[in-house]
């Protein structure tokens, strides 16, 4: 029963819906947001299909089933007493421990009154006109709510069974994440396990010990470690003893939901010995974090993570008797850490024991279930009892499992065909007043879920509180927003080696599922502070209404790359004086300093060094050649550096990048440096060694023909002149010019001075610096300084410029593109996306860059013909805008 009300939202009448809030699910998330919406005044309901409270802690009874994060961090933190009324038994606490403990908080608050239990949700359509949620359950109910929320966990639908004749067995039948609640007797039976995911290791031991025979069907062997358990560590108990609210305010602000120090150390940086130590402290600590973090590259770079993978297979190898089965039992097709790891209790030993058999799906595939057990393409195994332990539809299978319909009949699940598309992992475009809890796009099971929980339950009440306090009625995220956040959940796992695996993370494990990366993995601490900026930003991305009014502050929260946003927060929190406070001399050193401790970039065939005549005596060179046959394109590169800082090695990694993808030789050269050697020093030592490497391309063991000119920064400026003033002499002729986030112009009053002014690195302060020590402000107009200036651009070489988003000399790399194009000159234009100006140019150590860079190795192969353009990435393709 509804009734109309007078405050309406604006441009119709609303309804006064039967309760505020209406919330699928009384697990975990449901338990803690009816305690929030009751305390804030809101009336609220949970529809819960199970006759308890639990949730996926309700229907996983299967034998063995426990957390994998600690007892004591997972566990609730808004209520302090709880910290001392419940004492954990284990460290790592059993599914009916757990439940009781639910089941406690649950009577302690007085929650159940809240609660329908035995309700199961049918369908739920937003009512346009009375700006509500109609909420439909099995059994013919309707219950009305201003917001809606689905509160029913990441891992709480299990997959559908995809296996011929699974219909037709006649023995007992069993899914581990719905468990007979009075539990099983396998003791005599013939038992059957098909799947070794989490459920699988932790269940197999239990059910080994009772049956008669087991045989265990795996498709995908596992990396598991062992859990150790046993009461609570004394260390981690100390830990936390006495400094409850501050270990729990650490936690939230934690990479992964629970406390502990982040590694900075990669793993290849340390000898053999020292890594070896790191990977056994890790395994004795028996924690999932542990083992996932004694160094900070495990999970994005192939050859760190090979060395773990390996430390783990050695350790199955020491517990499995039989070498055959523990090969198989060695996981091969997925770096270690992409699905999720396991924590065992005495998982691999049991195929030691002689009624326990492992059969390889990959080599013998099961064809199909009979009556009487499971034929594969090698043998049939009669069994008793065949236990399903094959996972679940994750992230997402709850929440399309429910038939909710939103703005103008749109359903969530066609919506949702190629993948979830969230804001925040909260919210969705086309369902006003729709929040999830842990939905896909958030941490969630990429942490410890009970602090993703309490972040999104706190977020979601702090909101529906500000709407009540602002007359607002409706809340719904806007398509910028919801794009812009796609992608920073993709740039964020495209950075790692989780998308190499076939995981559930990436939905892989449920057939036709799209295959998209469907967790938030960049950190439970830069996702709380981008809510709560997005909150302090007057909810930036949203759009609200109210009676009279329609707010809608758009826009994207986050737009850095994860990677270069994690440089840019580094260099800040290292508090180092501005190199613009510092003089020439002192700049130099500092940056040689900071040189040295960047990782090297790739090998290549061979680097040469020398000399080359410059204007007024020999500067030095250093020659990258690859590792191919020759002779190869001769590509001539002038370093970065304002004209003030640098050499001919300062740019070594980016150099060696370049030499690499694009299979050319890179040529840098030195050039004199201001103040010392002002305008038109530089310029004119840069066309000197323009014409000596022309001159010498074949004795260098390059191709005869055109060389191309590149520069980043000041020196793509030079590189820039150069195709001018070659231009003008007739000669030489170029391929092209690549420009990397050059300098064009002197005008520094560009919108992107003002937007990038400071925080990235290059500053507008720094720019101005490196100009009045390069050219007084008579000069700077004079094209060869700023070839934005020049009062002809048509003829010169084809031209490749890259620009990034927040950088201060963006707009004037985008002006220079244009001004090409009007001039008839073939540009390529290269976007770095969320990049600064020197980001995307930090080879291994800002991961993101590469495809920039790969883009940028494509384009000297387009100057030369060597390759197809955009042949490495389709999805991103070479194209000339002009020509």
């Amino acid at each position: 029963m509804v009734t109309q009300s007078a405050d309406a939202p604006a441009g119709r009448s609303a309804a006064t819906p039967d309760v505020d809030v209406v919330v699928v699910g009384a697990g975990m998330a449901g338990i803690y947001l009816l305690y929030r919406l009751r305390e804030l005044g809101f009336s609220a309901v949970a529809l819960e299909a199970a006759d308890d409270v639990g949730g996926t802690w309700y229907w996983n009874r299967y034998p063995g089933a426990r957390c994998d994060i600690q007892s004591v961090d997972y566990s609730y933190s808004f209520d302090p007493e709880l910290e001392h009324e419940w004492q954990w038994s284990e460290k790592y606490a059993t599914q009916p421990e757990i439940l009781r403990y639910l089941q406690h908080v649950t009577d302690k608050h007085d929650l159940r009154s809240m609660i329908r239990f035995s309700t199961r949700v049918d369908g739920a359509t937003w009512d346009e006109a009375g700006a509500l949620w109609r909420v439909r359950t099995t059994d013919g109910d309707e219950i009305t709510g201003r917001h809606y929320v689905m509160a029913t966990g990441c891992l709480s639908q299990p997959k559908s069974l995809d296996i011929e004749g699974a219909a037709t067995f006649e023995g007992d039948v069993y899914v581990t994440g719905r468990w007979p609640h009075d539990g099983v007797d396998f003791t005599g039976k013939r038992v059957a396990v098909i799947g070794t995911g989490s459920s699988g290791i932790q269940s197999i031991p239990l059910i080994a010990a009772e049956a008669a025979e087991m045989t265990v069907f795996q498709r995908t062997p596992n990396f598991s470690v062992p859990a150790f358990n046993g009461p609570i560590p004394e260390a981690k108990a100390e830990s936390i003893r006495g400094r409850e609210s501050e270990y729990r305010e650490e936690a939230r602000w934690s990479r992964g939901g629970v406390p502990g120090e982040r590694s900075e150390t990669p793993a290849l940086s340390v000898t053999d010995a020292e890594r070896q130590d790191a990977f056994e402290a890790a395994w004795a600590a028996g924690e999932l974090f542990a083992i996932l973090g004694p160094f900070a590259d495990l999970l994005v770079n192939e050859a760190a993570n090979d060395t773990m993978a390996d430390f783990i297979r050695s350790k199955i190898r020491e517990r499995v008797n039989d070498p055959a089965t523990a090969e198989l039992l060695c996981p091969t097709n997925h770096p270690f850490g992409t699905k999720r790891p396991c924590l065992d209790s005495g998982y691999f030993e049991t195929y030691n024991q002689p009624h326990v058999r492992l059969v390889d799906l990959l080599t013998t595939p099961i064809e199909r279930i009979t009556p009487t057990g499971i034929e594969t393409s090698a043998e049939t195994v009669e069994v008793d009892a065949i236990v399903y332990a094959t996972g679940f539809d994750a992230m997402t299978g709850a929440i399309v499992a429910v038939d909710i319909e939103g703005r103008d009949g749109l359903a969530l699940a066609d919506k949702w065909t190629d993948g979830p598309r969230t804001y925040l992992g909260l919210t969705t475009v086309g369902f006003p007043n729709y929040f999830m809890v842990t939905g896909p796009g958030s941490p969630s099971v990429l942490s410890n879920m009970v602090v993703s929980i309490e972040q999104h339950v706190d977020w979601i009440a702090e909101c529906l509180t500000y709407m009540r306090s602002e007359g607002l009625h409706t809340i719904e995220p806007t398509p910028t927003a919801e794009a812009g956040w796609g992608q920073h959940v993709n740039d964020c796992a495209d950075i790692t080696l989780y998308p190499k695996a076939n995981s559930w993370y990436m939905g892989a494990n449920v057939v036709d599922k799209p295959r998209v990366f469907l967790p938030y993995i960049g950190g439970v601490d830069t996702y709380r502070q981008i809510c709560s900026d997005v909150a302090t930003q007057d909810y930036l991305g949203f759009a609200m209404s109210g009676e009279d009014e329609q707010r809608c502050h758009d826009g994207v929260i986050f737009r850095l790359q994860p990677d270069a946003a994690m440089v840019f927060q580094a260099m800040a929190d290292l508090g180092l004086p501005p190199i613009e406070s510092m003089p020439p001399e002192g700049a130099r050193e500092f940056m040689g300093a900071m040189s040295a401790e960047r990782p090297p970039g790739p090998a290549v065939g061979e680097i040469v060094d020398g000399t080359y005549p410059a204007a007024t005596g020999d500067l030095a060179y250093r020659l990258y050649r690859p590792a191919t046959p020759g002779p190869h394109p001769v590509v001539l590169y002038y370093h970065g550096g304002g004209w003030v800082l640098g050499s001919q090695e300062s740019d070594d990694p980016l150099c060696r990048d370049l030499c690499v993808r694009s299979d050319a030789i890179i040529v840098s050269v030195d050039y004199r440096h201001a103040p010392e050697h002002p305008f038109p020093a530089p310029v004119d030592d840069a066309w000197a060694a323009l014409q000596w490497v022309t001159a010498s391309a074949e004795s260098l063991g390059g191709r005869p023909g055109p060389v191309a000119v590149a520069g980043w920064s000041a020196g793509g400026n030079l590189a820039a002149v150069m195709a001018l003033m070659a231009r003008d002499a007739g000669g030489p002729e170029l391929a092209g010019q690549l420009l990397f986030t050059p300098v064009t112009d002197h005008d520094l009053s560009r919108p992107s001075y003002v937007e990038n002014a400071e925080g990235y690195v290059l500053t507008t302060a720094l720019m101005t610096w490196f100009w009045d020590h390069y050219a007084p402000e008579s000069e700077r107009a004079d094209w060869r300084a700023s070839p934005l200036h020049a009062p002809e651009l048509s003829g010169v070489a084809p031209a490749a410029i890259v620009t990034a988003e927040f950088d201060p000399l963006r707009d004037e790399g985008q002006a220079y593109a244009d001004a090409l194009e009007a001039a008839g000159v073939p540009v390529t234009r290269i976007g770095a996306r969320g990049h600064g100006h020197t980001t995307a140019g930090m080879v291994d150590v800002v991961l993101s860059g590469a495809a920039v860079r790969a883009e940028m190795a494509r384009a000297i192969q387009w100057m030369f013909g060597t390759g197809v353009a955009g042949s490495d990435s389709p999805s991103v393709p070479i194209t000339s805008s002009a020509g």
